[in-house]
C-alpha cells in the first residue's frame, strides 16, 4: 500500500486493527528473545527454530508496517453521503451483463472485515475500479483474468450503515 491512498473503515473495523498492530508491537520483544535463544544454540546454517524465527518476526514486521499505513490514511465512519455514485464506503447493487439475478456487496478495503454475510470487495479489484465512479444504471467493463470482458450495469449506491 506504498502508494498511500485514503481507506474508509468503520470505527469498530479502526478499534479491531488499531488492537491487532498494538499486540503486535507488544508481541516484538518475544520475537526478539525467541531469536536470540535460538541464535545461542548453535550453527545457523541448520538451525530450523532460528529461520522459523526469523521469518515470523519478517511476517510480523511487514504487517506492523502495513497496519500502520493503513490506519495513518484511514478515514474512520466518515460513509460517503451521496446516493446514486459508487465510492468506497457504499453498497453496490449491481447486475452482471447476461445475467437476470443481482449481487449486493460493500465496495470498501478487504481489511474492514466482516459484515455478516454481504461480501467487500476493494475498490483497488478490477470490479472496484471499474465501477468507482459510476451513477445509478450506468454500465461499465473490465477485464477478468483468463483476459475476457465483463460488462455490468451499477443498479443502485447507497452509504453504507451500520
Amino acid at each position: 500500500m506504498s502508494d498511500t491512498q485514503v481507506t474508509w473503515l468503520t470505527q469498530e473495523a479502526y478499534d479491531r486493527l488499531k488492537a491487532e498492530l498494538d499486540e503486535l508491537i507488544q508481541n516484538r520483544p518475544v520475537i526478539a528473545t525467541e531469536i536470540n535463544a535460538r541464535r545461542e544454540e548453535g550453527d545457523l546454517r541448520e538451525n530450523g527454530g532460528y529461520h522459523a524465527a526469523r521469518e515470523e518476526q519478517g511476517k510480523q514486521e511487514a504487517r506492523i508496517r502495513q497496519l500502520q499505513e493503513l490506519l495513518q490514511a484511514a478515514k474512520v465512519g466518515e460513509a460517503p453521503t451521496t446516493k446514486g455514485v459508487a465510492a468506497p464506503g457504499t453498497v453496490l447493487t449491481i447486475r452482471y451483463d447476461g445475467d437476470d439475478e443481482t449481487e449486493e456487496f460493500l465496495l470498501a478495503t478487504r481489511e474492514e472485515g466482516a459484515h455478516g454475510a454481504m461480501e467487500v470487495y476493494s475498490p483497488a479489484s478490477p470490479l472496484g475500479k471499474a465501477l468507482l465512479g459510476a451513477k445509478d444504471g450506468e454500465t461499465v467493463e473490465y477485464e477478468l483474468p483468463n483476459g475476457k470482458s465483463q460488462k455490468v450495469t451499477l443498479i443502485k449506491a447507497v452509504p453504507y450503515s451500520a
